[in-house]
C-alpha cells in the first residue's frame, strides 16, 4: 500500500509529492517500508497516521519513531567510481540505500549505527567531490 505525502515543490526536487510503501499496523496506523527521497522528518520504521483523503491514502503525522535517519546523497555527474568508493564506508557499517531519480540516493541509517561514523563517511564522500548530501531525518539519539 502506498501513503502520499506533500511536499513543497518549490525545494530543489521541483516535487510536490511523494508515495512511500506503508504497512497497517493499526486503525488508520501505518509502518513505513521504505525511505524517502523527498519528503523530512520521517524515516524507515516510523509508525505515522494517515487518513483517506479523496480516495489516497495521506500522510497526517509521525506517531512513533523507528529509530532510523535519513539522508539524500546526489550523486556529483561522471563521479560514479567516487561514489561507489565512498560508500563502501557506509555499507560496512549497515547503511544501505534506494536509488531514485537522477541517480539519488535515500540512505537508511538503521538506529545501530553509530550515526556519527556515518555521517563522517557522508561528510567524506562530499569532501571527495563524489556527492553532495542532506538530512532528511535524523533518528539517532545524538545529544
Amino acid at each position: 500500500m502506498k501513503l502520499l505525502f506533500h511536499l513543497d515543490a518549490g525545494m530543489w526536487h521541483g516535487s510536490a509529492t511523494e508515495s512511500l510503501w506503508v504497512m497497517e499496523v493499526g486503525p488508520g496506523q501505518y509502518r513505513l517500508e521504505n525511505s524517502p527521497f523527498f519528503a523530512f522528518d520521517v524515516s524507515f520504521q516510523d509508525v505515522v497516521l494517515a487518513k483517506f483523503v479523496g480516495g489516497t491514502l495521506t500522510f497526517v503525522q509521525v506517531l512513533r519513531r523507528g529509530g532510523h535517519s535519513t539522508y539524500r546523497i546526489i550523486p556529483r555527474p561522471g563521479r560514479s567510481s567516487e561514489v561507489r568508493q565512498y560508500w563502501a564506508a557506509l555499507e560496512r557499517q549497515g547503511c544501505s540505500y534506494e536509488e531514485g531519480p537522477k541517480g539519488l540516493l535515500a540512505v537508511d541509517v538503521p538506529p545501530e549505527v553509530n550515526i556519527f561514523e556515518a555521517y563522517a563517511a557522508l561528510q567524506a564522500g562530499e569532501a571527495g567531490g563524489a556527492w553532495s548530501f542532506e538530512e532528511g531525518h535524523c533518528g539517532h539519539a545524538v545529544g
